[in-house]
């Protein structure tokens, strides 16, 4: 077991709350999750937020919500009717810091074929969601940061703060999502002593999270948010 298991595990407990993320890209698909449970939109809307949001969760986090809510508002908050309708901003400037809206409209035009065809994104392996929705080549070694966050949103089901819609998907399946951020914090922790923040560096450390947090490896996620927090 590593040294830091109890930390980690008072980490989890602490910041697993959503008071820490009001201000965050869960947020938007949260928004439409509360719509939902009103009658007001379907699974689709929830799916498609996460998917933008996640697209653009990278950088600050105040820049980050800025941006999802310019997205947002180009949708008219009603993603699943934006998407279906076929007609996109789509245009070579910035939505978010090197996300254009370009790639926006890619994303939408994908989503829309995606849902002519089928009711929901959660039968999707990582690779097929990188290529049929985020329009990126396959990479078998990705370590597939947005995509893993946002199963995590999907999948985990405690009701705190992530929405645990995809009931057919088990939280002990899911990775952790590994960015420079969390890379550098599991290193720290001991939960990894590899350099390259690639797919197998993500099972290396979701491997040592399900020892800490069984049947749950990306609880640990929160654990490593409140480190960060904590070191800052």
């Amino acid at each position: 077991m590593n040294p830091n298991a109890e930390l980690l595990r008072s980490y989890a407990a602490k910041y697993n709350d959503p008071v820490y993320f009001k201000e965050d890209p869960i947020a938007f698909p949260a928004h439409f999750v509360e719509q939902m449970r009103r009658g007001e939109c379907n699974l689709a809307d929830v799916e498609i937020a996460a998917v933008i949001a996640a697209h653009l969760a990278w950088g600050r986090r105040a820049m980050i919500v800025r941006d999802c809510g310019r997205a947002f508002d180009e949708m008219g908050w009603k993603p699943y009717d934006y998407v279906m309708k076929g007609e996109y901003r789509c245009e070579p400037c910035s939505l978010h810091r090197t996300v254009m809206w370009s790639e926006f409209a890619a994303i939408c035009s994908a989503l829309r074929e995606f849902y002519l065809e089928n009711a929901s994104l959660e039968h999707l392996s990582q690779d097929e969601f990188r290529t049929r929705i985020y329009c990126r080549k396959s990479d078998k070694n990705a370590a597939n940061k947005k995509i893993n966050m946002l199963r995590r949103w999907m999948v985990r089901r405690d009701g705190k703060v992530d929405l645990g819609l995809w009931l057919n998907s088990d939280p002990a399946d899911l990775i952790i999502p590994l960015d420079v951020h969390v890379h550098t914090v599991a290193r720290e922790m001991g939960l990894t002593s590899r350099c390259s923040a690639d797919l197998r560096t993500a099972l290396e450390i979701t491997s040592e999270l399900a020892e800490i947090f069984p049947g749950d490896p990306c609880l640990g996620d929160f654990a490593l948010f409140g480190y960060g927090v904590t070191r800052k």
